[in-house]
C-alpha cells in the first residue's frame, strides 16, 4: 500500500478530477446472494479454494452476467499463486478477469446499481494496481492510477448505500495526511489535493472491517498495517493481526504479520511456535524464507545464538530475494539484524553497510527489531 499511495499521488497531476452528485444506490440485498459473496471471499482469503470454486459455480448459476464474477475468479488466482509474480503464466488470466470485470462494471447504465458497480469496479483496479506494484510495472501502473483517482473519489458520495466503500475513503483520507509525513519530498504533490483526516480514515477503516461485504480482509489487514507500520503501535496492530488469523488461519500473508507483530512484542515463544508449527507445514518458498528471517530474530533476541541468527538471515535473503518487490521489507529486517550482529563483533564496517542496505530496502525506517 505505500508503494502504491507514493505512486498515486506522484501520478494525481496528470488525472482530471471529476466530482459526481450522490444517486439513488443500493448494494445487492438479496440475502442468499450476500451470504454467498462472503462465503466465496472468506474461502478464497482462507485458501480453499475447492470450496471457493464450489460457491463460486453456485452463485454463477444465480448471476450469470455479474461483473463481480470476474473479480472472483480473479481474487482466486491472485491468492492461489501468491505472491503472483510476472513470470507466472496465471497472470494473463488474472489481468483479463480483472479488465473484463471493469469493463462490464463500467457499462452500466442502470442508477440502482451504481455503488454496487462502484465498489466492484474499485476492487478490480485496486488488485490490479496491488499486482503491477509488486512487480514494479510502473508503465502499466501510471495509465490505471490517473483512471482511477475519479472513482475513488466518487466513493465518497455511496458510503451511506455501500458500507465496503469506507476501504476506500479511509484509505485516501488516511494516506493522504499520513504519507506526506513519512516521505515529505510529498508535501507539494499532496497539496493539489483534496484534504484528508487520518483520524477520520481510520474511523471509516473500521467501519468497513465491521461491517464490509467483500473488503473484510483488506479493512483488517490495512488497519493492522498501519498500526505497525505509520503508527509503530504494536499493541494495537496485534488486535488485528490476532483477528485474521482467527479468520483466516490459512493465510500465509496474514501469519507472516502477525508472527511478526509478536516479535516486535518480544513475545517471542509464541512467535515461536508459529514459526516451528508453519515451518513444517508450508510449503510456500516465499513464505519459509519469512519463517527463516524470523527464526533468526528468534535465535538473536530470545536466544542470544548471533552465529545461528546470522545462518538464518543469510538463508532468508537467498530464499526470498527471488520474489522482488515481494520481498523488500523481510529482506530489509534480515539486514537490520546482520548489521546488529556485525556491530556486536566489532566489525563496524560491515554493520553500516548491512543498515544502508536495510535502509534503502525498506519504507518504514522504525521497523527494525533494534529494541
Amino acid at each position: 500500500m505505500p508503494q502504491r499511495f507514493k505512486i498515486l499521488i506522484a501520478c494525481i497531476v496528470l488525472s482530471i478530477f471529476l466530482g459526481t452528485n450522490p444517486a439513488t444506490a443500493q448494494i445487492l440485498r438479496d440475502s442468499n446472494s450476500t451470504n454467498l459473496i462472503k462465503k466465496n471471499i472468506d474461502c478464497i482469503y482462507n485458501m480453499q479454494f475447492k470450496e471457493a470454486n464450489e460457491i463460486y459455480l453456485k452463485f454463477k448459476k444465480i448471476y450469470p452476467g455479474y461483473p463481480g464474477l470476474y473479480l472472483l475468479r480473479g481474487l482466486t488466482t491472485y491468492w492461489q499463486n501468491y505472491p503472483l509474480l510476472y513470470t507466472n503464466p496465471a497472470h494473463v488470466s488474472f489481468e483479463e478477469d480483472l479488465r473484463q470485470c471493469i469493463r462490464l462494471s463500467e457499462k452500466s447504465d442502470n442508477a440502482a446499481y451504481n455503488a454496487e458497480y462502484l465498489l466492484i469496479n474499485l476492487c478490480a483496479r485496486g488488485m490490479l494496481l496491488r499486482f503491477y506494484d509488486n512487480n514494479n510495472h510502473i508503465m502499466e501502473i501510471i495509465p490505471l492510477v490517473t483512471s482511477t483517482y475519479k472513482y475513488l473519489r466518487r466513493s465518497f458520495h455511496f458510503t451511506s448505500v455501500c458500507q465496503d466503500l469506507f476501504y476506500y475513503t479511509g484509505v485516501y483520507n488516511f494516506y493522504r495526511e499520513a504519507y506526506p509525513e513519512v516521505h515529505p519530498v510529498y508535501i507539494p504533490v499532496s497539496l493539489l489535493l483534496p484534504g484528508g483526516s487520518k483520524e477520520t480514515g481510520l474511523k471509516e477503516l473500521h467501519i468497513a472491517a465491521k461491517n464490509a461485504i467483500m473488503l473484510r480482509g483488506e479493512s483488517y489487514y490495512l488497519l493492522a498495517s498501519i498500526y505497525l507500520n505509520f503508527e509503530n503501535k504494536y499493541s494495537k496492530s496485534i488486535e488485528y493481526c490476532k483477528s485474521l488469523y482467527s479468520i483466516y488461519p490459512e493465510n500465509e500473508l496474514y501469519l507472516s504479520m502477525y508472527i511478526k507483530n509478536l516479535l516486535l512484542l518480544k513475545q517471542y515463544d509464541k512467535a515461536e511456535q508459529l514459526i516451528t508449527l508453519s515451518q513444517k507445514e508450508s510449503d510456500n518458498k516465499f513464505f519459509q524464507g519469512q519463517l527463516s528471517i524470523f527464526e533468526g530474530v528468534v535465535q538473536e533476541k530470545k536466544y542470544r545464538d548471533n552465529n545461528l541468527a546470522q545462518q538464518y538471515y543469510q538463508s532468508g535473503i537467498n530464499k526470498i530475494s527471488l520474489f522482488g518487490e515481494y520481498s523488500k521489507e523481510y529482506v530489509a529486517y534480515a539486514y537490520f539484524g546482520l548489521s546488529r550482529i556485525s556491530e556486536l563483533k566489532k566489525d563496524t564496517n560491515t554493520g553500516k553497510k548491512f543498515r544502508q542496505l536495510a535502509m534503502k530496502m525498506g519504507d518504514f525506517k522504525k521497523v527494525d527489531f533494534d529494541n
